[in-house]
């Protein structure tokens, strides 16, 4: 069965955030992502995962003013120089804390730039990022969203999602495929997931509706999980969901699936 990392922004959330590492490994998971590492200091954050034994598996990169509903700054022309200063930022991060593999956030539509220019944008600054993140060690990752969660959001396909790689010329820069996200814009998971797997570094997951735990939902992932074993994919699944009551107890799914 593949490997489930505990999303720490969205699970344990009653709990402060520098304690959701101990109740993650508490759970039987073996590795965490979440968001943003940047409000808390690189040692903390490397203490908590060595004290509980857990991987770093991902993060992403500075994505603006989240607080004021921006969701990244990688299309967006006039943000190129803060861009480039984040990509430093997370490579400083992800070194400190093990993680071998960074997530950009595309970001949402800009009003009134032409097509094209925001392609030009973003491939350039996906470019800029691939080569300083290959150059530490660590994995370039791009993220498609639905646009009935994020309205705008300007990657929200797979295959959109895919050309823009393929666009960089980049042999670092790969898919995460989030099957919640995916499920709502697009469906046709397994098919999907067996078309791009080659690319795809990293899973995420949610049910739907609700984007709560597995089990809860329309998506059968007892046959995902299946399909994905089949197919030989062996890297992480993000636990990326909203408790339906506590994280505690929606994670019987897991039990039912395995580690």
């Amino acid at each position: 069965m593949p490997r489930f990392a505990a999303n720490l922004t969205m699970l344990f959330n009653e709990l402060e955030f520098v304690d959701r590492f101990e109740a993650a490994a508490k759970a039987g998971f073996r590795g965490v992502e979440y968001l943003f590492p940047y409000a808390f200091s690189k040692d903390q954050l490397a203490e908590q995962l060595g004290q509980h034994d857990l991987v770093q598996v991902l993060h992403n990169l500075p994505a603006g003013d989240w607080a004021q509903g921006e969701r990244g700054i990688a299309v967006k022309p006039d943000r190129v120089g803060e861009f480039q200063e984040g990509v430093g930022k997370a490579i400083e991060y992800a070194k400190a804390l093990g993680c071998s593999q960074v997530n950009c956030l595309a970001g949402i539509r800009p009003a009134g730039v032409a097509e094209h220019k925001l392609q030009e944008t973003l491939v350039a600054n996906l470019c800029f990022a691939a080569d300083q993140l290959q150059a530490a060690g660590i994995r370039l990752l791009v993220e498609a969203i639905n646009t009935r969660d994020i309205p705008g959001f300007y990657l929200c396909g797979t295959q959109q999602t895919a050309d823009v790689l393929a666009a960089t010329g980049s042999d670092n820069v790969y898919l995460q495929y989030d099957i919640y996200h995916m499920q709502r814009m697009e469906g046709e998971l397994a098919a999907t997931l067996e078309k791009h797997l080659p690319r795809i570094a990293h899973i995420q997951l949610a049910d739907n509706p609700g984007r709560h735990e597995p089990g809860t939902g329309e998506i059968n992932y007892p046959f995902l999980f299946g399909h994905l074993d089949r197919l030989g994919y062996d890297g992480w699944i993000g636990c990326e969901y909203k408790p339906l009551t506590t994280t505690a107890e929606g994670l019987g799914w897991v039990t039912v699936l395995g580690r």
